[in-house]
Parts: structure tokens; C-alpha cells; sequence
């Protein structure tokens, strides 16, 4: 099939994940929602490319050089001066939940968008939640953009992916989330972000909340770990089983990742279904956000 091509959008981080029963020991790698998905999205195939910005220090080398190994393109990569990414930590209770520690105040991603952006013809732009919070003193340049974009003809995909120590209060959350719903095409979200943010507590009242806002294909992942699609006025849902894990960081971003790259290549909303929950159990058993090439992966 010709290579659809997708920006992701967003921050990408240094990580420190606790090595389990090493207490005290961590594995050094590079992780970020969108960044994770956008190394799936590339492993399977698509055209990628990430747009961030960075510093010019050796961590962020490292994730330039990270990107790079993926085959993602980093020419829409800004560097700052005398700056660096941020860092989170990472440790897991006994059930593989994961307890973040984070050090971005002074990231360069949340300058984004403080000037406008231009991009080359894409098939679909992705971004989530985070990448909102984080960049909220560039939205109109954003909103811009996605206006833009969907003018071109360009698919936006949207992870609402609700964290409330990134914003100072629910209701700016909720108003700059308002602000980009209208131009997503697909939206992919957890019942239990959408419980947060908007007070939702069932699938159906999640789709209907986005089809107010005209998205065409709502994917929501409940708790009791159905997947529900809502599409064109269908539905189709699929119930994952339940692993145990070691580390459930990254299991929505590779879900996302499996399912998009499925739909990308024509595949059954059903087989798409499958493909998502499939690659975020191979990520919940190993420690991380992103799986090694080499870890025993679909991908």
C-alpha cells in the first residue's frame, strides 16, 4: 500500500524506569504519549514524522537519535539553546500501575506553538491531551493549524489523554479541549479520562458527547478493558483479556498505534480492534513505554 503520512505532535521526555525488584535501579530511555505511538505507527509501516522541540544538549541528541533509529523524521524538530527535554521517572505497584515522577517545567515543548506552524501535505495530524496542556501558551497558533489542516484535507486524530497536574483547573482543561474537538476527525479516548474531565460514565454517553462535535469514529477503552468503535452511526466492540502486568505505561499510546495503522491499511474495524489490544498486552509485560525491537513483540 502507498505510505499514508502522519505528524505526531507533542512532548518527548528522557524516562527512568524502575528495573522491577531492583528497587533503586532504573533503565534510561526516551518516551512521550505521542512519541510512543509514533514509533508504532513507523514500526508498522507509515510514514512518520514528529514535530517538537528540543534542546541542543545530549539528551535531546538522544532522542534525535532515537527517532532517526525508528525512521521517523525529525526535520520538523526545533532545537533552543542552552535547553533540555524534560525527565519523568517511572515506578510500578505489584499490578504493573504505574507512579509517575516528572521534571518539565522548563521544557522547549511547551513553547511548541508560541510561533506559527507551517507543515508540508499530510494524510493525518495526531496529538492528544497533553500535547494541549503543555503548549497552552501557543493554542490560538494551534487551533490555527488544525484549522489549516483540515481545509487541506488532512485527517486529525486527537487522545484527549486528561492529566490534571498539567492544567490549573478543570475548567481551563475543558475549554481549550472544547476548542479542538470540532476540527477531529477520529477521536481516541479512555471512558475514565472522559469521566474526569467531562463527568461521562458510560460509552454511550461518550459517544454521543463527540457526536455533538461531529467526530466521525469514536474509540473509547472502558474499564473492564472493552474496546468500544463507534463509527459512522455502527458500533462494534472487543473485550481484551485481562494480563498481568509489569508496567502498564504506554498501553494506551501502543493501542492507539495498533489500531490507526490497521485502519490505515484497510483493515475491518473488528481486525483494527484486535491489532490495538494485542500490541498494549505485549507493552504491559515488559518494562517501559516503548518495547525494544528486540523485546518478543508483534511489532
Amino acid at each position: 500500500m502507498d505510505k499514508h503520512r502522519i505528524v505526531c505532535a507533542g512532548e518527548v521526555m528522557i524516562e527512568m524506569a524502575a528495573i522491577p525488584g531492583q528497587p533503586g535501579h532504573f533503565i534510561q530511555g526516551v518516551g512521550g504519549d505521542t512519541f510512543n505511538t509514533a514509533i508504532y505507527l513507523a514500526r508498522a509501516g507509515l510514514r512518520v514524522d514528529y514535530l517538537t522541540k528540543l534542546g541542543d544538549d545530549e539528551f535531546s541528541d538522544t532522542i534525535i537519535e532515537q527517532l532517526e533509529h525508528e525512521g521517523i523524521g525529525s526535520q520538523l524538530i526545533t532545537r533552543l539553546p542552552n535547553r533540555t527535554p524534560g525527565l519523568y521517572a517511572i515506578e510500578n505497584d505489584a499490578n504493573g500501575e504505574r507512579r509517575f515522577a516528572y521534571w518539565r517545567d522548563n521544557s522547549p515543548a511547551r513553547e511548541l506553538f508560541d510561533t506559527p506552524i507551517q507543515l508540508p501535505v499530510v494524510n493525518a495530524f495526531y496529538f492528544s491531551g497533553i500535547t494541549l496542556a503543555v503548549t497552552r501558551s501557543g493554542h490560538a497558533n494551534l487551533v490555527d493549524l488544525l484549522a489549516g489542516l483540515v481545509d487541506a484535507g488532512c485527517k486529525v486524530i486527537f487522545d484527549p489523554n486528561y492529566r490534571p497536574q498539567l492544567w490549573h483547573s478543570d475548567y481551563q482543561a475543558r475549554d481549550l479541549t472544547d476548542s479542538v474537538l470540532a476540527y477531529c476527525d477520529t477521536v481516541l479516548t479512555t471512558l475514565a479520562d472522559d469521566t474526569g474531565m467531562w463527568g461521562i460514565s458510560t460509552p454511550e454517553q461518550c459517544r454521543d458527547f463527540y457526536a455533538d462535535y461531529n467526530v466521525r469514529e469514536t474509540i473509547i477503552k472502558a474499564p473492564d478493558l472493552t474496546a468500544h468503535a463507534y463509527i459512522d452511526g455502527g458500533h462494534q466492540h472487543r473485550q481484551a483479556q485481562k494480563l498481568t502486568a509489569v508496567d502498564t505505561t504506554g498501553a494506551g499510546d501502543a493501542f492507539n498505534a495498533g489500531y490507526l495503522a490497521a485502519r490505515m491499511a484497510n483493515a475491518s474495524v473488528e481486525a483494527a480492534l484486535e491489532a490495538g489490544q494485542a500490541l498494549a498486552a505485549q507493552v504491559v509485560l515488559h518494562p517501559g513505554a516503548v518495547l525494544a525491537r528486540d523485546a518478543d513483540a508483534i511489532v
